[in-house]
């Protein structure tokens, strides 16, 4: 983990969590004091498959379809429904999300990589990581019935930045 300038070190003792009130119950955290920033994510997820999966998808052969295509619509439908899939996620107004995909020939697989921004009080990891999990699932719904051992694995925030923490950078 690379921290950047502008951010404070983590505290030595346990945070108190933000997502809980004083009896215990969840509760949206107010972020209404916070100052408007622009934020930003970029998470990051793998699917694995067998080397036949990966060429058939590269040339546009899927039994169903373009799957990158799709895998792209539904990480960003999936980035714009966030709040409505996590409970305690406030709803974003987002100005930007991009879904992009590399190719693993050597370590057959796909690497998604979703960034996502917004100009406001709260960040968007969970957004891009949203992202990420509802391509990552949409390429295995796609190629599952020529390839049932696919894996969705690694499924990461790789970096973040904006508000008063500055930018987390995690690999």
């Amino acid at each position: 983990m690379k921290r950047v300038a502008g951010q404070k070190p983590a505290a030595a003792s346990k945070p108190a969590l933000s997502h809980v009130d004083a009896k215990g119950s969840a509760r949206m955290v107010d972020v209404s004091a916070k100052a408007d920033t622009e934020r930003i994510a970029v998470a990051k997820g793998r699917v694995t498959m067998a080397r036949e999966t990966l060429a058939l998808i590269e040339a546009g052969n899927a039994p169903k379809g373009d799957v990158l295509g799709t895998a792209r619509t539904a990480g960003v439908m999936a980035a714009k429904k966030t709040s409505a899939l996590i409970p305690l996620c406030h709803p974003l107004a987002l100005t930007s999300i991009a879904v992009d995909f590399a190719l693993d020939r050597a370590h057959p697989g796909i690497e998604i990589i979703a960034t996502v921004k917004t100009t406001g009080k709260t960040g968007v990891e969970m957004e891009a990581l949203t992202a990420v999990a509802v391509a990552a699932l949409t390429i295995y719904d796609m190629a599952k019935a020529v390839d049932r051992r696919m894996r969705v694995t690694d499924v990461r925030l790789a970096l973040k930045s904006g508000g008063k923490s500055g930018t987390l950078v995690l690999e």
